[in-house]
């Protein structure tokens, strides 16, 4: 993977969250990739209880200062960034005041969704990619890692697919067992509607929940992989009817050589 660039964008990564199957390969699989001579980039959200101060997480003035417009509302944009010790790995976090201040992640002390998951997800996908495009940094494989993260494909394939940063760019989404009940909020598809999506693109949307997310993530990926040993029954049936390639499920103990393998000869035809 010498000189390749891949960008990691996640929902959690580790040490800044909890050890999770997805924090732990969010962390794991860009230390490979570091290590092999890989070009990389981690990119995820400054939730409110991400300690700064222990972190050193700092502010990149340059980088901030844009207002992401999410459902006709301008939202500044706030990047912060932060080095994991002893891995000369850079973390990107995409922050704001209004989604991601609360002391929580995805769910309040009740376990319940936070009502504005969607705009969050939303604003989380349009903050990674024109920070990104600040950056001038065109990454040969882009890599999601949680539901957070899921509308990323859909947005590079639609409402950037334009931006000649990305033209080269292959998308993989790593599948993994992180459901949540119900659904987010019913008027998700109307605020992504506003950004000019094709309906045939957002279908799914109109039941916003965790299956219909995925689908979305799968349908604008160009390669799959299983994060997970087990996956929801009819997520795994959709992606077993694909025609693009996917990789079957690895423990974190045995990836790195399967994973490199992927993204050589699957994902970028080396």
């Amino acid at each position: 993977m010498k000189d390749k660039r891949i960008l990691y964008v996640s929902s959690e990564v580790v040490p800044y969250l909890p050890e999770t199957e997805i924090s732990s390969m969010s962390f794991e699989a860009p230390r490979m990739v570091n290590k092999q001579g890989g070009q990389i980039r981690i990119f995820m959200p400054r939730f409110g209880n991400i300690n700064e101060r222990r972190h050193q997480l700092h502010e990149v003035i340059r980088l901030s200062g844009i207002n992401l417009v999410i459902n006709d509302l301008d939202m500044p944009l706030i990047i912060k960034v932060a080095s994991i010790p002893k891995e000369r790995i850079q973390v990107y976090f995409i922050d704001n005041e209004e989604y991601f201040k609360r002391k929580a992640t995805l769910t309040d002390e009740e376990g319940n969704l936070f009502s504005d998951n969607d705009e969050r997800a939303i604003f989380f996908a349009k903050g990674v990619i024109e920070t990104v495009k600040k950056l001038n940094w065109a990454p040969d494989i882009i890599h999601i890692n949680g539901w957070l993260a899921s509308l990323l494909p859909l947005y590079l394939k639609e409402f950037y697919k334009t931006e000649p940063l990305f033209a080269e760019s292959k998308i993989v989404t790593s599948i993994y067992n992180q459901n949540f009940e119900g659904e987010l909020n019913n008027e998700m598809i109307n605020k992504v509607k506003f950004d000019g999506l094709e309906d045939s693109a957002i279908e799914l949307l109109k039941t916003p929940n965790y299956s219909n997310l995925m689908k979305i993530a799968i349908d604008n990926s160009d390669a799959i992989i299983k994060g997970s040993a087990e996956l929801p029954e009819d997520i795994d049936t959709y992606i077993d009817g694909l025609e693009k390639p996917v990789l079957d499920y690895h423990t974190i103990e045995e990836f790195a050589d399967p994973y490199t393998e992927f993204y050589k000869n699957s994902v970028l035809d080396d």
